[in-house]
């Protein structure tokens, strides 16, 4: 599905930003995905450096971390904005933070259903597959270097 609409994405830091960001991860994964709470508020947010996705309206539509040591999580849309390409706009800008800080490989643990998306953007799957909040994972990395 594609929309019309300008998407903007950029860093946010979790001090200005948690609002939107908590509001978009709640949506997606307690919500849907019924991942418990305290699973989600690991209470690492504030150490990572977080992309935020918005409608030209200023809505807030889609998130993603990096954690200090290269590893990419909490990537997540609003459903009425998958399929529009706003996950790989934040997956590349995550993707530049690493490089930029230095890490010579990017990880993160892929829900089954999203393999071919990290996939087309040159992850590859290093593990079997394991549970996490009770939805089948398999560890995924991308060689920065």
């Amino acid at each position: 599905m594609q929309r019309p609409v300008e998407v903007i994405v950029r860093r946010v830091s979790w001090e200005t930003a948690s609002d939107a960001l908590r509001s978009i991860r709640k949506i997606v994964f307690v919500d849907e995905q019924n991942v418990p709470e305290e699973l989600e508020w690991d209470g690492i947010d504030a150490q990572c450096l977080h992309v935020l996705a918005s409608s030209a309206a200023g809505e807030a539509i889609g998130t993603g971390r990096l954690l200090p040591d290269g590893h990419i999580g909490r990537m997540a849309v609003l459903k009425s904005w998958r399929g529009c390409g706003i996950g790989g706009r934040i997956l590349t800008e995550l993707i530049t933070a690493a490089r930029e800080q230095q890490h010579a490989v990017v990880g993160l643990s892929a829900q089954t259903h999203a393999l071919q998306f990290y996939g087309r953007h040159g992850f590859e799957v290093v593990s079997e597959e394991y549970l996490e909040a009770g939805i089948p994972h398999r560890a995924m990395r991308r060689s920065l270097v």
